[in-house]
C-alpha cells in the first residue's frame, strides 16, 4: 500500500470517527418516550382523553443530551471537511456527508418536539404511508389495507394462536444471554433488564436491552434471537469492525428501512414469524396511515381496540405513532420502515437471485447500509476501504437453500391471483 492511500485510508477513518462521536448523544427514541403516568391518566380517563404531551412536556421529562444549534454546527463543520479532504465526487464523500446532512435533520426534528413539525421532518426522513413502491405500484397505505384482511383471516384459525407468554423478563435475559454467546463468542454482547422502557426489547450497540415487567413465549425468544441479535446487533458489531469506515456502525435514518426490512425478512426466512407478529407490524402501518388521513391519538387507539387488539396494544401502537408529536398528530412515520423494508429487501433478494448476482447479498450485512448504497459499497469492499461482514445469519452464510427457493419465485409472481382463485377455490 503506498503512502498516497495510506495517508487517504487515514482521513476516511478520521472523518467517520468524527461521525461516530457526533451523533453519540442524539437518542431518538429517548427524545421522544412517553412515561407510565401518561399511560395511568389515559386509562383513568376511561380512554377519552387526549394525553397532556406537547413541547414543555418533552422539555421537562426527556431533556436532550446536547444543544442542538451547537450539534447542527457540529455536523454542518465534519460535512464541510468531508467534501474538503475527500472531494465532492467522491463515492463515499457522497455517502458521509448525506449522513451528516440526515443526523442534522434529526436534530432539527427534535429540537420541535411536541409540535405539528416534529411529524413533517419525520415523514422527511422516514417517508409517508401513501408513498408508493415503484410508480404506478400501490402504496404503503394499499399494502396494509390488503395485509389487514389477510391476517385477519388467518387468525380466525385456531391454530394461529399464539402460544401464552410464560417466560418472564429474568429467565428470557438468561436465554438470550446463553444464545449470544454461542452465535457472538468473545464479542462482548450483552442482555440486560431494564425497568424505563416502553418497547418489550431494544438493541444497542453491544446489548439488548429487555423491559423488566415483559413476558415471553418461545417463539419471542426466537423472533428476539434473529431480529434483533443476527440483524441489529449483528450488522452493528460488523461495522463496528470496519478498519475505516467505523461510520456503517451506526444507523442514520436512511439505514432504518434496510435494517428494519432486513430483520423482518430474516425473521420469515427462518421461519420465527407468525400471524400474531405480522399483524403488529401490519397494525403500525394502518395506524400511521389513519394519523396521517387526520385521526387523532384517541381515534387511532378505539380503532385498534375495535379490531380486537387487546388494549394495552392498542395503546403502545398508538403511543409509537404519535411519541415526539403531538397527540393530534401528525405522526411520527418511523414504523413504515419495517413493512416498507421488507417489501425493498425482498425484491432486492430476489433480483439479485435472478441475475445470479450472489456477490452483492454480503454487503447487506457489512454494517448499517442503505440499499441504495450497496453498489458503491460492494466496490469500496472490493477496494478494501470496507471490510467483509465478520458475521453473516446462517441462512446468507450459506445460500443454496435459499437460492433453490428464491428460484421459483419471479414466475410465481407473474401468475394471476384472481386466476388462481378461480381455479383452486373450489378445492377449499
Amino acid at each position: 500500500m503506498d503512502s498516497q492511500t495510506t495517508d487517504y485510508l487515514a482521513t476516511v477513518r478520521a472523518l467517520s470517527d468524527r461521525i461516530v462521536e457526533a451523533q453519540r448523544p442524539i437518542r431518538i427514541l429517548d427524545a421522544i418516550k412517553w412515561h407510565s403516568d401518561v399511560r395511568e391518566r389515559f386509562f383513568a380517563s376511561g380512554c377519552r382523553e387526549l394525553p397532556a404531551v406537547d413541547a414543555a412536556f418533552y422539555a421537562e421529562r426527556n431533556p436532550l443530551d446536547f444543544e442542538p444549534r451547537e450539534k447542527r454546527m457540529e455536523l454542518h463543520g465534519i460535512e464541510r471537511d468531508i467534501a474538503r479532504q475527500l472531494g465532492q465526487l467522491n463515492p463515499l464523500s457522497g455517502i458521509m456527508r448525506r449522513i451528516c446532512r440526515e443526523y442534522t435533520t434529526v436534530v432539527r426534528m427534535l429540537e420541535v418536539r411536541g409540535t405539528e413539525d416534529f411529524g413533517r421532518y419525520a415523514e422527511d426522513l422516514y417517508g409517508a404511508a401513501s408513498d408508493v413502491f415503484h410508480a404506478g405500484d400501490p402504496t404503503l397505505a394499499d399494502l396494509g389495507t390488503v395485509m389487514e384482511e389477510t391476517v385477519a383471516n388467518l387468525l380466525r384459525n385456531d391454530s394461529m394462536a399464539e402460544a401464552e407468554k410464560t417466560i418472564d423478563a429474568a429467565t428470557a435475559v438468561e436465554h438470550l444471554n446463553a444464545r449470544f454467546s454461542a452465535t457472538f463468542p468473545e464479542a462482548g454482547i450483552r442482555v440486560l433488564l431494564n425497568d424505563q422502557m416502553t418497547a418489550d426489547a431494544a438493541a444497542g450497540s453491544d446489548y439488548l436491552k429487555i423491559r423488566s415487567d415483559a413476558r415471553f413465549n418461545a417463539q419471542d425468544l426466537d423472533v428476539l434471537e434473529v431480529h434483533e441479535g443476527w440483524i441489529h446487533l449483528g450488522t452493528t458489531l460488523n461495522g463496528a469492525a470496519q478498519p475505516y469506515c467505523t461510520f456503517l456502525s451506526k444507523g442514520p435514518p436512511s439505514a432504518t428501512t434496510t435494517q428494519e426490512g432486513l430483520a423482518v425478512l430474516t425473521e420469515i426466512l427462518t421461519l420465527k414469524s407468525s400471524p400474531g407478529r405480522l399483524q403488529r407490524l401490519v397494525n403500525r402501518v394502518r395506524a400511521v396511515t389513519l394519523a396521517e388521513q387526520g385521526a387523532d391519538f384517541v381515534e387511532v387507539f378505539r380503532y385498534l381496540r375495535d379490531a380486537g387488539i387487546g388494549e394495552d396494544e392498542s395503546y403502545g401502537t398508538a403511543v409509537r405513532v404519535f411519541r415526539g408529536s403531538l397527540p393530534s398528530g401528525p405522526p411520527f412515520t418511523k414504523d413504515l420502515a419495517y413493512m416498507r423494508g421488507f417489501v425493498q429487501t425482498f425484491n432486492f433478494l430476489r433480483l439479485a437471485m435472478t441475475e445470479g448476482r450472489l456477490d452483492t447479498l454480503p454487503v447487506l450485512f457489512c454494517g448499517k447500509i442503505t440499499l441504495e448504497d450497496i453498489k458503491t459499497l460492494q466496490l469500496l469492499m472490493e477496494e478494501g476501504v470496507v471490510a467483509a461482514p465478520q458475521f453473516v445469519p446462517p441462512h446468507f452464510a450459506d445460500l443454496r437453500g435459499l437460492a433453490t427457493w428464491m428460484s421459483f419465485s419471479r414466475f410465481i409472481a407473474s401468475l394471476s391471483f384472481d386466476q388462481l382463485h378461480a381455479d383452486y377455490g373450489a378445492l377449499l
